[in-house]
């Protein structure tokens, strides 16, 4: 959409143009310009180098690297072809590679380029960057928790538009700031507009990024406790049942065992507040897992006064599979580790005692499957 000039009886469109036909160089005008007015097109940024290219490949260089407020690395990069090119690709090779940048090594490329600008000294690039940040003093473990992409150009072709979005889907940070130069007479009007993502989305886009970031951190964490609980229920379970001895610790909330009968398998499974022990039957899409259902339940007494109590049998008509269970209501991963040990005997000691009462039945199984 063009720009128009309000005048007294209309609305006179600007002609619209491009930086080639009016002489304007990309590093030599663009960059330099929007070095030192970097709020044009990113704000909140302080820029701590220009071509930066601190590795052993010369010839790529970072247009323009800069911090913003929130202690993150920014890597803007700046095209002004009438498409972009491929200057997502070789901006994410870019932030990959100063994505380890410490503030001590942040200090030090800041100061070299004020000295190289006649802007400073490398002794107050450390004063000039805790002062931007608005931090009392350094804090090397809120340095660089992120990198930014901000790519810079006067269009962006769909290919590249496409390719951000799904980027940034995936949890990248990159930005599409449009450029657009318009003509008149001897002035050239620029028209600055982030395009990507649509600036009335940002805030919404940023609270999604950050619940998927707390639910991946909840989803680790819990995890990495459903894995420590059954390395100590394994540990505890091999003095006393042969039954999952030949497997190892999941990350999820049961880990399984074969019968010996393709799709019916013994497992353990734990909750936030209980935990279980079952048969489970899934044989694929096939009316075997009702039949083997049936075949069990046509022994329940027998069953649960081998086991010792009443089990839940859940045939579930209305899905493909069926299952066996006896609940543990002392507990589940979310209880203290301490109380572990108690809950996992109450585990193991049910598990041997279902394993033993299905055992007639499942022998019978094994000549008919």
């Amino acid at each position: 959409m063009p720009i128009y000039e309000l005048t007294k009886d209309s609305f006179k469109p600007l002609g619209k143009t491009t930086y080639g036909e009016n002489s304007v160089a990309e590093r030599g005008d663009l960059q330099r310009l929007l070095r030192d007015n970097i709020e044009v097109v990113c704000p909140n940024t302080l820029v701590i180098s220009e071509e930066f290219s601190d590795w052993d490949d010369s010839r790529r260089r970072i247009d323009l690297l800069g911090i913003d407020k929130d202690a993150n690395l920014v890597v803007m990069e700046l095209k002004r072809t009438e498409d972009g090119g491929h200057m997502e690709l070789q901006a994410i090779r870019y932030a990959a590679m100063v994505a380890n940048m410490t503030f001590k090594k942040a200090v030090e490329v800041y100061g070299e380029y004020l000295e190289k600008r006649n802007k400073g000294t490398r002794e107050v690039a450390k004063a000039k960057l805790l002062e931007f940040l608005e931090w009392e003093e350094t804090s090397a473990e809120s340095f660089g928790e992120d990198v930014r992409v901000v790519l810079i150009s006067g269009e962006f072709s769909k290919e590249l538009t496409t390719s951000v979005m799904w980027l940034n889907d995936k949890g990248l940070d990159i930005r599409c700031v449009k450029m657009v130069p318009y003509k008149d007479n001897d002035r050239i009007l620029v028209d600055v507009q982030q395009v990507l993502p649509l600036p009335e989305a940002e805030d919404y886009r940023v609270k999604i990024k950050e619940k998927d970031n707390e639910e991946r951190k909840e989803r680790s964490e819990r995890h990495e406790i459903q894995r420590r609980f059954w390395t100590q229920l394994l540990g505890r379970a091999r003095a006393k049942t042969s039954l999952h001895s030949t497997i190892s610790p999941s990350q999820y909330h049961y880990i399984s065992q074969s019968t010996g009968i393709r799709g019916l398998s013994l497992n353990y499974s734990l909750r936030q507040g209980h935990s279980l022990v079952e048969i489970y039957i899934d044989r694929g899409e096939s009316d075997e897992n009702k039949e083997a259902f049936d075949a069990f339940i046509a022994n329940k007494n027998q069953i649960e006064s081998v086991f010792g109590g009443e089990l839940r049998w859940q045939r579930l008509d209305e899905k493909r599979a069926s299952r066996i269970i006896h609940q543990i209501d002392s507990g589940g991963f979310r209880s203290d580790e301490s109380a572990w040990p108690g809950i996992q005997d109450q585990m193991i000691d049910a598990m041997i005692r279902l394993e033993k009462a299905l055992r007639p039945s499942l022998e019978k199984l094994k000549t008919r499957f």
